[in-house]
């Protein structure tokens, strides 16, 4: 049985293992970002194009024009280049007396749009709205609307288009019409379908957000998307409201800022870095594939390419060391990584498949480190493996993970250094790991971060320019020898690529799915949350059998009744058995050192029992009472 993704291939005549075909399936891949090129009219006037010229006849005029607009945006990294026939149709082609010549400039787009692309980028026919008022608001009918866009469409397709793009439409009566259309000129070709809205979030015919993608969803296209009208600041809160009430891969291409009139000229005044920050954002609030609009240049897409490069790992194709470069279209200029187990002790016994010991100690919330010293020396002489550093577990203020992680390994023993998303932007992030590296850091847990509401703090300001999985994908190319950027940095970086997961998570089938990206990141180990049933743990690991990689358990000797009810309602990720809760109940009761030794009796009980499935477990020290978890290895 063919796959959606195998189809379009077919139907597009490509070869299953050409770089087209891969980017064809990244791009209906839900999960896969994909960058768009930018604004061509922009490009036409600033090269001189006056705008009472017909820019869609420029393909037969002056084709070379078109294709250098077209080769800028391959080169700032566009992976998918639209033609030059936004207007291409016969109604709008009408005013300029060239309605005869649907066709010959819909293919010499198609066909310019493909020189420039070459066989590694993607063409997407451009569609846009007729010009004219459909039935019952005015004179065209849906089938004539219909026929008018088939017509444009077929002509993309014969010159050569992997896809069509159906934008800027504000009204859906007539982008039905279009939908329709394409599937009747290739039912298999990938429909991009966006909307347009204006400040106030909706469309001229007073459609939301929520109505385009419920409609776009039902009409079973590819991709449900926004494009041009606003910045991306509407755009984001308007693809935050898609995304809640449809699974289509979503699209937004964005104008670069809001037009304003300088001078008699109408000028977008938003950086390219501005726009790469909203890139980045619009991926997180579920947008993958990622372009841009009016007032839009290379020089904006180069900076979105860079910024959102780290947010999406893309699978690696095992075929060859070159492969993954062939794919992408660029040299490949990585290094192999140094094996794992040469990086650290502690990943050479994850390489020898041993079991890992740790202890994780919160950093001091002060500069005084002598209790801190005092206990890796402890655990160290104890012969636990590595001391876990949280990087400002809840939000808290605390010394920094780095800096906490240096001064417990002058005490002969390894630290497995958390390091969050959460307070730094990518090249803060990218300063601290290159330097963490060259002070001979080598473990490292790879988290997302609690958001700062959950602190003392709640007004500070969260930064997440990536989350786990992106940095997982950055760290696996500095152990390459690679930036984000792609440029070599000299000799790769040594680290021990671990992340986080919940076996227990409220949604386990998204949990799932995101360990799955984290594999394909890159992780070569991961920690769980705490477990305190080694049931559910035993049924998650089950669950990874196909992308199994070393899995530390986490192991929280509680303290108290009060301790466990705190956990089980107050931290998130982290769930307490009923069954749980009720033993530390009883054993308060008693006595708070009976209610210790309870819980000491149920990390030993979780440690035995899941011992033989996994290959090591972290044992937190709760209130920093070491003493407590060397309790629980016995």
């Amino acid at each position: 049985m063919t796959t959606v993704s195998e189809q379009h291939i077919a139907a597009n005549s490509l070869a299953e293992d050409s770089p087209r075909a891969a980017l064809l399936t990244r791009l209906l891949d839900p999960e896969q970002v994909v960058m768009f090129d930018g604004a061509m009219g922009t490009m036409l006037y600033a090269r001189g194009v006056f705008i009472n010229q017909c820019y869609d006849e420029l393909v037969l005029r002056s084709p070379d024009l078109v294709r250098e607009v077209h080769a800028a945006y391959v080169k700032a990294g566009a992976e998918v280049v639209e033609t030059n026939t936004f207007g291409a149709n016969r109604t709008k082609l009408a005013q300029y007396g060239l309605e005869g010549q649907v066709v010959a400039i819909n293919q010499r787009a198609a066909q310019v749009a493909r020189e420039a692309a070459g066989e590694a980028r993607l063409v997407a026919g451009a569609v846009g709205p007729l010009g004219v008022r459909l039935e019952p608001y005015g004179p065209t009918s849906r089938d004539e609307a219909r026929g008018l866009f088939r017509e444009q469409m077929q002509a993309l397709a014969s010159g050569g288009a992997d896809c069509f793009v159906l934008e800027t439409f504000a009204d859906l009566d007539e982008l039905e019409q279009a939908v329709l259309a394409a599937r009747e000129v290739n039912a298999a070709m990938p429909v991009i379908a966006q909307a347009t809205v204006g400040p106030e979030l909706r469309t001229a015919f007073g459609a939301t957000p929520e109505d385009v993608a419920r409609v776009l969803d039902k009409w079973g296209v590819d991709v449900i998307g926004l494009n041009c009208s606003v910045g991306p600041q509407t755009i984001l809160e308007a693809i935050e409201r898609m995304a809640a009430v449809t699974h289509k891969k979503l699209s937004a291409q964005p104008n670069a800022g809001m037009p304003r009139d300088v001078g008699g000229r109408t000028m977008y005044m938003a950086s390219p870095e501005y726009m790469a920050s909203y890139a980045r954002h619009l991926i997180q609030a579920g947008a993958k594939i990622i372009g841009g609009c009016c007032g839009t240049t290379p020089e904006h897409v180069k900076a979105m390419v860079e910024g959102v490069r780290p947010l999406s790992p893309r699978t690696r194709v095992q075929v060859g060391a070159t492969r993954e470069a062939e794919v992408s279209g660029e040299p490949d200029k990585s290094r192999e990584p140094v094996p794992l187990a040469q990086r650290s002790r502690f990943g050479a016994k994850l390489a020898a498949g041993q079991f890992v010991t740790s202890v994780e100690i919160v950093p001091p919330r002060g500069v005084d480190t002598v209790k801190l010293e005092h206990d890796a020396a402890a655990l160290a002489k104890a012969g636990v493996d590595a001391i876990n550093v949280p990087d400002g577990p809840r939000a808290q203020s605390r010394m920094g993970a780095i800096a906490t992680s240096l001064i417990i390994e002058r005490h002969g023993i390894e630290a497995v250094t958390h390091y969050a998303c959460r307070d730094r932007n990518l090249l803060g992030m990218l300063s601290d790991l290159l330097g963490a590296s060259a002070l001979g850091l080598r473990n490292l847990l790879l988290v997302t971060g609690d958001p700062p509401k959950m602190g003392p703090y709640p007004d500070a300001t969260a930064v997440f320019d990536i989350d786990a999985i992106g940095l997982t994908n950055l760290v696996r190319n500095l152990n390459r020898g690679m930036d984000p950027g792609n440029n070599p940095i000299g000799d790769p970086t040594r680290f021990v690529i671990g992340v986080g997961v919940n076996p227990v998570a409220i949604d386990p089938a998204h949990e799932l799915k995101r360990f799955h990206w984290k594999v394909e990141a890159g992780a070569e180990y991961a920690i769980t949350q705490p477990v305190f049933d080694p049931a559910q743990l035993e049924s998650f690991l089950e669950s990874i059998h196909d992308v199994r990689i070393p899995v530390v358990a986490g192991i929280w000797p509680l303290v108290s009744a009060r301790n466990a009810e705190f956990l089980a309602n107050e931290v998130p990720g982290v769930t307490v058995p009923q069954e749980i809760l009720d033993r530390m109940r009883r054993a308060n009761e008693k006595s708070k050192e009976h209610a210790l030794a309870e819980g000491i009796a149920i990390a030993r009980e979780a440690l035995d029992r899941v011992r033989g499935s996994v290959q090591g477990v972290q044992v937190s020290a709760p209130f920093g009472k070491i003493e407590y978890a060397l309790e629980v290895f016995g």
